[in-house]
């Protein structure tokens, strides 16, 4: 990545930043490279982020709750006015599409780094996008907004349109609400539900209602407009490879779309762009149909830098917060850029893929990111990662000549990526990576489904000696080196060395069992770490596994308890799947339940996980709403008659 060279500099001397983790690292590398003041904001949970000590000027905002600090938008300003910022940039997500935020910088006389008000609020409406941009031209698809219908009236409309339909909400974004309707037997039960889930997460109950297209392609535009009345576009990304509408890996340019396509998609998003009179950075996304690649629709306008922008940064050259500083500032763009290569960005999540992707917080034990590849990390060694906020920790960007190259490049550096004290989707990435389908270019949105639910994976006899040697290390009398290390590689054509065994427990509660050290291998890089709860974390070639060792006596405890309870017993508590907040209590203490009715409720990372009945029985609470639970804490407990 190249920082956009002119002979006009930006005239701001000092921009805040009114982000966190990874995106406010990014803003301030630019501003750092620039030679402007940087002023980063905070939450409690925060304070020690990397973000807040990279930054020029620190400024609290609130406690750890998005809503009372990054969300509050008397709190930015303030924090811009005390530290006498000219400009802030929202970055992504929080406020970074907010109509609000813009127009209080309007009135403080501070520049928002991003379009026009007028622009948020009909870009910001998917409803009112859609109506907007079909009268310039812009492809939609079909489909009509249900805003002020009633249920019957709406039906009348879905008919003419027809079935399969998807329901979403008109305001907000990332897949909350969106629901499938296959007939029209199922719309009245959709329609309810995606109106509760509109009015809770954006304040609005409005749908639109639009064809479901069957194998969607989706496509992004990456578009800049300045204040001259410019605008262009920087070639497409693919944003394809997503699960439950959340981008998961994306790449520039599109793999394999025909080329009168690709022009049809630039115009399309330049059109959109210039109906607006766009500043800044957007992006407008549209979907394809893998099967019929000829047609693309508009889907909506993100007002905004997107998470995945640095692979258009990577095929560009270009820095793209630079150019949004000079839109900002009223320079012109004055770029032509190059498109050149392949990039492919995967996004590091810290969540349980053989879980169902249960988020996962703790401490970062260790973090080693690759070398020879871009990584956009929120997090390093010692950092914590919450409940509160997005699970996303790092983005890891392989850049090659081609794109069979760069997939190769970024499975190989997903391997070299260590993140031990959280649970991640590396190995999962990986599996991306190296899927046929995904290496053809044989893409659809429904593509990640089709490889759930994923297997637990079994840890390696390597993995289990690195855990047995690093608790071996802890227990040492005296230690002489840090809690992780590399353990020596195992040379090809080594004999078996009987051991002392060595017995674990995993995450699913299956008993690993270690009696020879490794066989033959070449060069085996291995990393290990002990948590605060005497767990061990090991991580090799990107497979992670959590191993709680047993001794002896622990061992023989859970085998008297199996041979008590027999084979069809099952425990009597409902444990919490993950840290987080008790927000539901689903059952009165004392109430009759069957096995699978939900006790309580937990939130984490912005997600609500139930905890379900084991066996049907009487149920006694052991939590209640806003109470705190660590992972596997028992939070309720179920009697049966017997016990």
């Amino acid at each position: 990545m190249t920082t956009t060279s002119s002979s006009n500099t930006v005239s701001f001397h000092t921009v805040l930043v009114a982000n966190r983790g990874e995106i406010a690292r990014r803003v301030i590398r630019t501003l750092r490279t620039l030679g402007i003041r940087s002023v980063a904001v905070y939450s409690d949970a925060d304070v020690a982020a990397p973000h807040v000590r990279e930054a020029d000027v620190a400024v609290r905002i609130g406690p750890a709750p998005a809503a009372e600090s990054y969300l509050d938008i008397d709190a930015v300003i303030a924090a811009a006015r005390r530290s006498g910022a000219q400009a802030i940039h929202p970055g992504y997500g929080f406020l970074s599409e907010s109509v609000g935020l813009a127009e209080a910088c309007a009135e403080s006389g501070i520049v928002f780094i991003g379009p026009s008000v007028e622009a948020l609020q009909i870009m910001g409406d998917k409803a009112r996008a859609r109506e907007h941009v079909l009268r310039f031209g812009v492809p939609v698809v079909p489909g009509f907004d249900a805003k002020g219908l009633s249920d019957v009236e709406i039906a009348e409309e879905a008919e003419n349109v027809g079935y399969p339909l998807l329901v979403k909400p008109s305001a907000g974004g990332g897949g909350k609400g969106m629901e499938v309707v296959a007939d029209s037997t199922g719309l009245r039960s959709a329609l309810a539900s995606a109106r509760r889930v509109a009015a809770a997460a954006f304040g609005d109950d409005a749908l639109i209602l639009e064809r479901l297209i069957r194998r969607p392609r989706h496509i992004e535009v990456q578009v800049f407009g300045d204040a001259h009345g410019t605008v262009i576009a920087l070639g497409e990304r693919e944003c394809t490879l997503q699960r439950r509408h959340q981008k998961v890996v994306e790449e520039a340019p599109s793999a394999g779309i025909p080329p009168h396509t690709r022009e049809r998609l630039l115009a399309a998003a330049v059109l959109a762009a210039e109906s607006v009179e766009y500043i800044g950075a957007g992006t407008v996304e549209f979907l394809i149909d893998a099967d019929a690649p000829d047609e693309v629709f508009f889907i909506e306008m993100n007002t905004r830098l997107q998470v995945e922008h640095p692979v258009t940064e990577e095929v560009t050259g270009l820095d793209l917060v630079a150019l949004q500083l000079r839109a900002a500032d009223g320079l012109p763009l004055d770029v032509s850029p190059r498109l050149r290569g392949h990039a492919v960005e995967a996004r590091v999540y810290a969540e349980s893929p053989e879980r169902g992707f249960l988020p996962s917080t703790g401490k970062v034990l260790l973090f080693e990111p690759p070398v020879g590849v871009r990584v956009d990390a929120a997090i390093e060694t010692g950092s914590e990662v919450t409940g509160f906020y997005d699970p996303m920790i790092a983005k890891v960007i392989a850049f090659a000549d081609d794109r069979a190259t760069a997939l190769a490049r970024l499975d190989e550096a997903l391997a070299r990526t260590v993140v031990l004290g959280v649970e991640t989707n590396i190995a999962f990435l990986r599996t991306l990576c190296r899927d046929a389908r995904v290496i053809a270019g044989d893409l659809d949105t429904g593509l990640i489904e089709t490889l759930l639910p994923l297997d637990a994976q079994t840890p390696s006899t390597a993995q289990l000696a690195a855990a047995k040697d690093a608790i071996s290390e802890l227990r040492a009398p005296v230690r002489t080196s840090p809690l992780w290390r590399e353990l020596p590689g195992w040379r090809l054509g080594a004999e078996n060395t009987v051991v002392a065994p060595f017995v674990a427990l995993t995450d699913d509660d299956e008993e690993v069992e270690l009696h020879e050290a490794p066989s033959a291998r070449s060069r085996v890089s291995v990393r290990a770490a002990v948590d605060g709860d005497g767990a061990v974390w090991v991580a090799e070639d990107g497979h992670t596994v959590r191993l709680r060792p047993l001794d002896r006596r622990q061992r023989m405890r859970r085998r008297l308890s199996a041979r008590e309870a027999g084979s069809g017993a099952t425990e009597p508590e409902g444990r919490a799947p993950m840290p987080g907040s008790v927000v539901a209590v689903h059952a009165a203490d004392g109430e009759r339940v069957s096995a699978g009715d939900p006790l309580v409720s937990i939130e984490a990372m912005k997600m609500e996980h139930p905890v379900l009945a084991p066996h049907d029985g009487v149920v006694h609470l052991l939590v209640a709403v806003g109470d705190q639970v660590r992972r596997d804490q028992p939070v309720a407990r179920v009697m049966t008659e017997e016990s």
